[in-house]
């Protein structure tokens, strides 16, 4: 492999890392501090996805698309942890498995009834479009390119208001003692409301950036759920630095595995995270 193959393909395993964090953060934050697991978070990748080409094919403008999808899917995650979510806080594992898996059937049935089955594509755009050449017979997309910077400007951000502004002191306290941070008086019935709803958004984001580089299909986000699964048991539950270098591992692993161990490559991030829970259970950043 050439130097400039290598580079595209870390490049590739980059990009796939940094979506990968995108979607995961918003999982291991909610069940950081809501203590709900979410199965239905690929569900909300899909549907941003759906919702991006939806609007896009209305209005022809991708960045309309991604505003749009992305306040539907912040304000459908108010909703839902209004009605739902609240009352499965401190249950048991079992029934935030049932409700989620619930959420699962009902968004696949109103994406169906809304969306129908079709698999669709999304135009990035204008600006975006196109492709640099890297020697006579490669070249790279655009938008790809793109694609990474605004991944990495919104994992800026993350760390940003997770580490230095008052919510993402409330977020890291209630990560570490939820009990202790709501008897100081913290208002976590509203924190909840947000966190969750955030999750979400940062689900459904993932969808709308990847949709101009992938297709638009049902089930798109069931491998995104299990790989969001991985990282944040990768990284350390509640963790969301360990959740980004958890998934850049994971997107460089499954991007390299895929060029030099072709026969395995299914199976190389489950080698992964079986091979750091032996050596650190908790996670790479999880309390011990």
């Amino acid at each position: 492999m050439d130097a400039i193959t290598f580079a595209v393909q870390l490049l590739n395993g980059v990009q796939y890392g940094l979506v990968l964090f995108l979607v995961a953060s918003g999982l291991t934050l909610v069940f950081g501090i809501l203590g709900v697991i979410n199965l239905a978070h690929g569900a909300f990748y899909m549907l941003g996805a759906y919702l991006a080409w939806f609007i896009a094919s209305i209005t022809g403008s991708f960045a309309l698309a991604l505003v749009g999808a992305l306040a539907i899917s912040f304000l459908l995650g108010i909703a839902l942890e209004e009605v739902f979510v609240k009352r499965m806080i401190g249950r048991d594992h079992l029934a935030q498995v049932l409700l989620s898996f619930g959420l699962i059937l009902v968004i696949d049935e109103v994406r169906q009834i809304l969306f129908g089955k079709d698999v669709h594509s999304v135009a990035a755009p204008e600006w975006l479009q196109g492709s640099f050449k890297l020697t006579e017979v490669l070249s790279y997309p655009i938008y790809r390119v793109a694609l990474c910077v605004a991944c990495l400007i919104l994992a800026g951000v993350i760390f940003y208001v997770i580490q230095k502004t008052r919510l993402g002191m409330i977020i890291r306290a209630g990560a570490e003692n939820r009990d202790m941070t709501r008897a100081l008086g913290i208002p976590f019935d509203v924190v909840n409301r947000y966190v969750f709803a955030g999750g979400i958004a940062l689900a459904a984001l993932g969808g709308i950036l990847v949709a101009p580089v992938s297709t638009v299909f049902p089930g798109m986000g069931d491998g995104m759920l299990i790989l969001s699964f991985v990282v944040v048991v990768l990284g350390g539950i509640g963790s969301v630095a360990g959740a980004a270098i958890g998934a850049l591992l994971i997107g460089l692993t499954d991007t390299f595995g895929k060029v030099f161990f072709p026969q395995v490559s299914s199976i190389l991030i489950y080698v992964l995270m079986a091979g750091v829970l032996l050596w650190r259970p908790n996670g790479l950043l999880g309390k011990s």
